[in-house]
């Protein structure tokens, strides 16, 4: 991938907008819409994947359908100043963690979570909570989504089966 900063004009903009409205869209569908050949739409999305403007194609599916059946966002508190690194390391060990970040304000991390139900996620909130560095953790459980065409409101991945969930 190219470091330098990733230059687009207005046609880039369209494409990606298209793409991020159904990334199976195909060339000539987006050539047509933006006044473009297939070929120079093409030659533009390879470019704009190279240079890490686009990161990828992606399905976003209902989480019901893959067995995720409780979402939660949760506040994590940390003791002194965890580094983001440290951080990371953990939430890449619980798969139910589909997105984390650090914030500002009171908590030191937000995770999103999904798991299969109440129980699993419980134990998925202990096991975040045995990290020595951990303090303390907020939940807030999502009740439904109030934008569900965002991709927050789809799932990344398949809920792990009953041998994957660890207990």
């Amino acid at each position: 991938m190219n470091s330098k900063p990733a230059v687009f004009d207005d046609l880039d903009r369209k494409i990606i907008t298209e793409l991020m409205a159904n990334a199976r869209t195909s060339f000539a569908e987006i050539g047509a819409t933006i006044g473009l050949s297939a070929t120079a739409v093409k030659r533009r999305v390879d470019r704009l994947r190279e240079t890490g403007v686009i990161t990828g194609f992606t399905a976003t599916v209902k989480p019901t359908a893959l067995g995720w059946r409780t979402e939660a966002y949760v506040e994590v508190y940390c003791e002194g100043a965890a580094p983001p690194r440290r951080l990371a390391e953990v939430v890449r060990n619980h798969p139910e963690i589909t997105a984390a970040m650090t914030v500002t304000g009171g908590a030191d991390a937000l995770l999103h979570v999904r798991a299969t139900d109440v129980e699993h996620f419980e134990e998925v909130l202990e096991r975040i909570r045995t990290e020595p560095f951990i303090r303390k953790t907020v939940s807030y459980m999502v009740l439904s989504h109030l934008l569900p065409e965002a991709p927050e409101a789809g799932a990344t991945h398949a809920a792990p089966g009953d041998a994957g969930i660890m207990r």
